[in-house]
């Protein structure tokens, strides 16, 4: 596993941004983890976080595109944070644009935030967590919406590796659908087999009892 990996996992669990235990996701499953990145709450946070995501951007599709879009509400400081990272760790200036809730019909108007879309603009997505993939068919009809551009990818902080609305994981129905790469900082897999029976900061985070419920998770929604 890549050094980078390895500090991000432990970067998650300082920031209490991955818990371990009993939780309800977006999609309703009953999960013994949960990933949020609502945690990151510190300007040196956001920091780390956007150069994580840049070192993934970059080993995943490279750097040519030209715009980072978050998908409201998470997803607009992900797209500032990353496009910084990406800047500061590589030398590109890349535009970030997200999404309001809301239409704006005053001052600033309209859905987006940042920088306007424009037709052929090469779009990476960049997301917190996808478990079912609920939030980028929610997206994916925005971006359409605006220009013709064209999707590179979308990055998520952790890939849960889960099934989405039928057999195939979450990421694996995205590329199939939109027909778009996606890549992950980390995946769960990865955080598993990192953190299971090694102590970090006198804690062991996934012992024997919790690799059995994560397990008996996978079994259930796992691919």
């Amino acid at each position: 596993m890549e050094q980078y990996k390895q500090e991000f996992i432990e970067f998650m669990v300082d920031h209490q941004v991955l818990r371990f235990g009993d939780f309800v996701t977006k999609s309703g499953r009953k999960t013994p983890f949960f990933i949020n990145t609502g945690f990151y709450r510190t300007g040196l946070a956001l920091k780390k976080l956007g150069e994580y995501y840049a070192r993934a951007i970059r080993e995943h599709f490279g750097l040519d595109f030209e715009v980072l879009f978050g998908p409201a509400y998470k997803g607009i400081p992900l797209s500032v944070a990353a496009a910084i990272g990406i800047s500061e760790l590589y030398g590109k200036d890349v535009s970030y644009c997200s999404n309001r809730k809301e239409i704006k019909d005053h001052g600033d108007k309209g859905i987006l935030l940042g920088a306007p879309l424009a037709d052929n603009d090469r779009v990476v997505i960049i997301e917190d967590v996808t478990t079912a993939g609920t939030s980028i068919r929610e997206t994916m009809p925005i971006l359409y919406a605006q220009a013709q551009v064209k999707p590179v990818g979308l990055v998520v902080s952790v890939d849960r590796m889960e099934r989405g609305t039928g057999p195939k994981s979450a990421l694996a129905e995205i590329e199939e659908t939109y027909g778009i790469k996606t890549a992950a900082i980390v995946t769960m897999e990865e955080v598993t087999e990192y953190l299971y029976n090694r102590e970090y900061k006198g804690t062991v985070w996934i012992d024997d009892a919790m690799k059995a419920a994560i397990d008996a998770y996978y079994e259930c929604y796992g691919v």
